[in-house]
């Protein structure tokens, strides 16, 4: 039997599979603009790598679980995303996932959820909003992050993101330095979560899923600007496919 989460984003999706013996492997892929189609793709995918969906127990989460018509259940990313960091951490945690619609933080403890914080989806502190300031830019999301470190910090004092891509394309016509806006910006997504943070409370180890995982520059600074170490790993960015696969194991 195989154990299977899918994770479908705004931005991407995650699919891992599970066996007994532990994770069998796991896909990466843009989400594109069709959540129905790229479901298509991953059970096409799952076939090809050798998956019977026929012998499969399927849970399918995130912004397109809607979209998953041959998903045996669909769980919220909230509860995904804690049961993946827990077995990745195999701790209580506080999980920041900086996700492509909304930023999320979850106090997790012995493997459940105890609370959790949301922002607003308008807010410039989401995946998508560094994606966005990043094309503003004419850089990539790991250019525009490398190119931070040289940069002095300015506020980009806008709560929206169209407002907030109208400030950088001023800040861009007055001359400031790309490094310095560049910085603005991770600053900008950093205090949020600082923010939310402090609201919210920590427990245990703090932990980083999703996108920005692999960008150490980034985790860095988040670490220096929350003042604790935040930890994360490559495989963080599949927390909610892990945990929606563990929980697939229940059905």
């Amino acid at each position: 039997m195989n154990y299977i989460g899918i994770d479908i984003g705004s931005t991407a999706s995650k699919v891992t599979v599970f066996d007994d013996s532990g994770i069998k492997f796991n896909l990466l892929m843009p989400t594109g603009w069709n959540s129905v189609e790229t479901s298509k793709k991953i059970e096409s995918d799952l076939i090809k790598n050798g998956i019977n969906l026929e012998h499969s127990k399927i849970v399918a989460t995130g912004y397109g679980r809607v979209s998953v018509p041959y998903a045996d259940k669909t769980i919220t990313e909230i509860t995904c995303h804690a049961k993946g960091a827990y077995y990745l951490v195999k701790k209580d945690l506080t999980v920041i996932d900086i996700g492509g619609q909304d930023t999320k933080i979850i106090t997790v403890e012995n493997g459940n959820v105890t609370n959790f914080t949301m922002n607003d989806k308008c807010a410039a502190g989401t995946g998508r909003f560094i994606e966005l300031m990043a094309n503003t830019l004419n850089l990539t999301i790991k250019e525009l992050v490398e190119l931070a470190l040289n940069g002095e910090d300015i506020k980009i004092n806008s709560m929206c993101t169209v407002f907030a891509e109208s400030e950088v394309i001023s800040l861009i016509a007055n001359g400031t330095k790309r490094e310095d806006i560049a910085r603005g910006i991770l600053n900008s997504i950093i205090n949020r979560v600082k923010a939310m943070l402090m609201k919210h409370g920590v427990l245990g180890t703090v932990y980083l899923t999703g996108g920005l995982c692999e960008l150490n520059p980034f985790v860095n600074l988040l670490s220096q600007q929350l003042g604790q170490e935040v930890k994360t790993s490559p495989m963080a960015r599949f927390a909610g496919s892990i945990g929606g696969a563990l929980l697939a194991k229940n059905i």
